[in-house]
């Protein structure tokens, strides 16, 4: 991940602001998508060579954005963009992806079938 973020000592802007920065837009660009779980606090800090209070300030500033939620021992994840209904429809699609990967589907094969139930339902 430490790939993704790069911090300039010298840059005048706090470090968990450029990594508050830096996450916010990979979460809007796309590069790290809805449902992504983020490193932990303390790993991040470690890869980033950082105090793991700076990472946990970045983490709050994203969770109170909403670019990130966080799910208790879980972790924190990239959040779901836009209105309700769109949470919502992100939220179902990640459960479906995660059952179908325990599943032991192939990507392309679970994508068939979210492709085939989608277009069934909207064929109603």
């Amino acid at each position: 991940m430490t790939e993704k973020i790069v911090l300039d000592p010298d840059s005048g802007i706090a470090p968990y602001e450029q990594l508050r920065l830096q996450l916010s837009e990979l979460a809007r660009s796309g590069a790290l998508p809805v449902g992504h779980r983020l490193p932990t606090v303390r790993g991040f800090a470690e890869e980033l060579g950082l105090a793991a209070n700076t990472v946990a300030k970045a983490y709050r500033a994203l969770e109170a954005d909403g670019v990130i939620e966080t799910r208790g021992r879980n972790g924190s994840f990239i959040a779901a963009a836009g209105g309700a209904a769109e949470q919502k429809a992100a939220a179902a699609a990640q459960s479906y992806a995660e059952a179908a990967q325990r599943l032991g589907l192939s990507r392309d094969r679970a994508l068939a079938l979210a492709q085939d139930a989608v277009r069934a339902a909207y064929a109603r």
